[in-house]
């Protein structure tokens, strides 16, 4: 046996292992293909928007052709929407309502038509705020005179025969219309009956009241709401109308 062969059988010592040189990792080579990739990409869609462009440049009558159908279509439309504007403004000062419509409707429809009256009247803002928590204002509104109007609706489904409205709705209103809702007109409407009582209180405190004689004249012809009231503020700004 050669000494070579012994030391290679020597126990506990293994044999060498060569090592290679290390190869690029494929992390590496995944980035550089997504940045050729990139490149790639880049060069095309440089390449389309100059072949594009050129196009339309050779073919300029296209785009005057296209901007003269947009803006035909921009003013059809246009004028489809001042259509719709001015039908609904005729729809809305062609607005009636009977009293045993308004006697017929739940107090939440109701409260939708007083709504509903005060934008026939001009008053662009109106909204229906009632509901838990409404604080004696179920609409409010402003005319077109600048004054704000605040409305507490109280419906009887039984119209006169209905319980009346006393002096504790009116309180109510007084106490939070000004101080709360910033009122300058604060109005009770209802399709029954007002107490005498809180006719005398609504008087001495300035609030107005729209009972069932009232309230049929307004609903049922055109004249604004402003014009069947007495004492009522004046015009806070001047306007066409003033």
């Amino acid at each position: 046996m050669s000494p070579r062969t012994a030391r290679s059988r020597v126990p506990g010592r293994r044999p060498a292992v060569r090592r290679h040189p290390r190869r690029p990792g494929r992390r590496r080579q995944r980035a550089e293909d997504r940045l050729i990739g990139l490149l790639i990409a880049a060069v095309l869609a440089v390449g389309l928007v100059v072949v594009v462009v050129n196009w339309l440049l050779a073919h300029w009558w296209i785009l005057a052709v296209v901007a003269v159908l947009a803006a035909l279509i921009g003013g059809v439309r246009l004028h489809q929407r001042q259509q719709r504007a001015r039908w609904e403004a005729v729809r809305a000062q062609g607005l009636r309502y009977g009293l045993a419509q308004l006697d017929a409707l739940h107090h939440a429809r109701f409260e939708d038509a007083v709504r509903d009256l005060m934008h026939r009247d001009g008053c662009r803002d109106a909204v229906r705020v009632g509901g838990g928590g409404d604080l004696g204002a179920d609409v409010k509104a402003t005319d077109p005179y600048g004054r704000r109007w605040v409305i507490q609706c109280k419906h009887r489904r039984d119209g006169l025969a209905g319980s009346a409205v006393g002096t504790p709705d009116l309180q109510v209103l007084n106490g939070t219309a000004r101080q709360v809702h910033g009122a300058d007109v604060a109005v009770i409407v209802t399709n029954g009956r007002v107490t005498a009582p809180a006719v005398a209180f609504a008087e001495q405190q300035r609030l107005h009241v729209v009972d069932r004689h009232t309230l049929g004249v307004w609903a049922s012809g055109s004249r604004p709401l402003w014009e069947l009231l007495r004492a009522v503020p004046p015009p806070r700004r001047p306007t066409a109308l003033s």
